[in-house]
């Protein structure tokens, strides 16, 4: 069994926007979201390291946790299903049928309801303990991954812009944009960056909800380089009818698929900022595409 999935080179692409353009602002697009159907976005990368884990300590598979519309349960039970090992998901809430549990099923993700107090409770001292003890067997990995492996597995992404850099015109760029929802992706990237570029995240969870002591203690004494920017739309997984007519509109626009949790949120974030003048004319930044296109099939009107 591989100890990992493959890591495809993402592309980078130009982001053409009206308003970019009357800005002065030059963007590149990250997309990882076309590095596979299933296993899509920064969820490959957040895996490689977990994986490997599970492997050198002879497990047989992973125990994970998430929501019914979650990517990374969706992500790791393709993975599971794919590379042929065990797959356990604790998912918040009580037994609903989703278009995404419904894939979580058909890839053999094993699945238990954990209900809202019981999720809350998942950071809690001796959660995994009687998890531990039932499944002797598997790996615990955080929600979304989240944690140093998963941040260690994104680092690598610096790599995949410096290749591609010279394909755009670009010397180097000046600020990196993305979608923040553990923190674990912009952790991974500061760690890259070592405070030269300047890594802003835009939370689609709201302040308080930890996101920021997360990131915090993945990185420790190099917590440098990088800003947290509020863009939840009013908490995680709410929409407006601003935010689905600005997806609308950038996906005809720019060709890029956009969803209403995460990348859709981080792109109004960006162009609120750039409407704002946080940044110079002449800018070049690189907004990652953070995938999780398979939750678009939740989007429902607008709940906020």
């Amino acid at each position: 069994m591989p100890v990992s999935p493959p890591l495809p080179e993402p592309p980078l692409q130009p982001l053409r926007l009206a308003w970019l353009a009357r800005a002065g602002v030059e963007a590149a697009v990250l997309r990882l979201d076309l590095i596979d159907p299933l296993i899509s976005g920064n969820k490959w990368f957040k895996l490689a390291h977990p994986l490997q884990a599970m492997a050198q300590a002879g497990l047989r598979g992973v125990i994970s946790l998430g929501g019914a519309y979650s990517n990374h349960l969706h992500a790791l039970a393709a993975a599971g299903q794919r590379l042929g090992f065990e797959t356990v998901g604790l998912v918040r809430g009580h037994p609903m049928q989703t278009p995404t549990v419904a894939d979580l099923q058909a890839f053999g993700m094993q699945l238990h309801w954990l209900g809202y107090d019981g999720y809350r409770q998942r950071h809690a001292p001796g959660f995994w303990a009687p998890w531990q003890a039932r499944y002797p067997h598997l790996l615990p990995v955080a929600e979304g991954a989240g944690g140093d492996l998963g941040a260690r597995g994104c680092a690598v992404l610096r790599e995949y812009v410096d290749r591609q850099l010279a394909g755009l015109g670009w010397s180097g760029f000046e600020a990196w944009w993305l979608a923040v929802g553990t923190g674990t992706t912009l952790a991974g990237i500061v760690r890259a960056e070592q405070g030269r570029v300047p890594v802003h995240g835009a939370m689609a969870v709201p302040a308080g909800h930890g996101v920021e002591s997360h990131v915090q203690a993945l990185l420790g004494v190099d917590a440098r380089g990088y800003h947290l920017h509020e863009a939840s739309a009013g908490g995680f997984a709410k929409t407006s009818a601003r935010l689905l007519d600005f997806i609308g509109h950038s996906e005809v626009e720019s060709g890029v698929p956009l969803e209403p949790v995460y990348t859709g949120k981080a792109l109004l974030a960006l162009h609120d900022h750039v409407a704002a003048g946080a940044f110079n004319r002449g800018t070049r930044l690189v907004f990652v595409h953070t995938g999780g296109l398979q939750g678009k099939r939740g989007a429902g009107p607008p709940r906020s």
